[in-house]
């Protein structure tokens, strides 16, 4: 059945909505004028990943001794983070970065056809090195500012996406600083959630025994949410350390909340025992 509290709350009031729209279309207005003062040789990915491909693979010694292999993440991070601007993969529907126009480009930068790829080459390493310097920083960004630790929808495309780029790019590990700047950016917006979000509220057993009364239908939200954040928080179990995960799961969310709430259920409500049913550890 329905339990307010614990359904989605992941739906933009029309207003909000539209503003939100109103604000994507001025920010991508404003970001096609990026490149107007750039001569036409720069100012797109393809030309610029064509000329120094063929550098590369005409004057191999010159190319090496410029040292362009260490210059290319910081060569191509502007193009990439353009299209990044509006790339939001917390939202259903997003497209994936393995899709966007950037990385199908980048992908085979260096590989000359016919030829077998040199595994000391260092041009292999530069979609995931883009990885680590642009799109993470750029979903730690997401993460500190439009993720809702109380959306499970959010919450499963962030875990799965995360997921996906530590199991497939090495430069997502707990070794690089940016990915460790990430976690610590995912805890701390749990943390503030079980510490704001979720409080128990203080009534009297009189207040809360009627089911219609504000002050029952409040304390019944606030409990949904907390099993809710519980399920939210357990999500990132395959991603954080089991002693993080007790500390978020057990110590905040269930011994300082789920218990309070179910001690200051009203004895004579059924509903009690289904309750404390759905308190679970994923």
């Amino acid at each position: 059945g329905h339990n307010e509290g614990f359904s989605s709350d992941d739906e933009l009031m029309e207003t909000d909505r539209l503003k939100l729209l109103q604000e994507e279309e001025k920010l991508t207005s404003k970001a096609k004028e990026l490149f107007s003062d750039v001569v036409n040789d720069f100012c797109d990915l393809s030309i610029v990943k064509h000329k120094l491909e063929q550098w590369k693979f005409s004057f191999p010694k010159s190319y090496q001794e410029a040292f362009i292999s260490l210059c290319l993440t910081k060569l191509f991070a502007p193009f990439v983070k353009l299209q990044l601007l509006n790339w939001n993969p917390l939202e259903s529907g997003c497209p994936s970065m393995e899709d966007m126009d950037w990385f199908r480009v980048l992908m085979f930068y260096g590989y000359e056809n016919g030829t077998d790829p040199d595994p000391s080459d260092q041009d292999l390493e530069l979609i995931p090195q883009l990885v680590e310097k642009v799109v993470v920083p750029k979903l730690t960004a997401l993460l500190q500012v439009v993720w809702d630790p109380l959306s499970s929808s959010q919450t499963q495309r962030a875990v799965q996406l995360i997921q996906c780029l530590a199991d497939d790019y090495p430069t997502v590990s707990f070794q690089s600083q940016v990915t460790q700047n990430m976690f610590s950016v995912i805890l701390q917006r749990l943390r503030t959630a079980i510490e704001t979000e979720v409080s128990v509220p203080l009534f009297s057993q009189s207040q809360l025994e009627n089911e219609s009364s504000p002050h029952s239908r409040f304390f019944q939200r606030q409990f949904w949410s907390c099993v809710k954040l519980l399920g939210n928080v357990t999500a990132w179990s395959a991603l954080v350390s089991p002693e993080t995960l007790q500390e978020l799961a057990l110590d905040r969310l269930l011994n300082r909340h789920l218990l309070l709430f179910l001690q200051n259920s009203p004895s004579n409500q059924l509903s009690s025992v289904g309750k404390a049913a759905t308190v679970k550890l994923r």
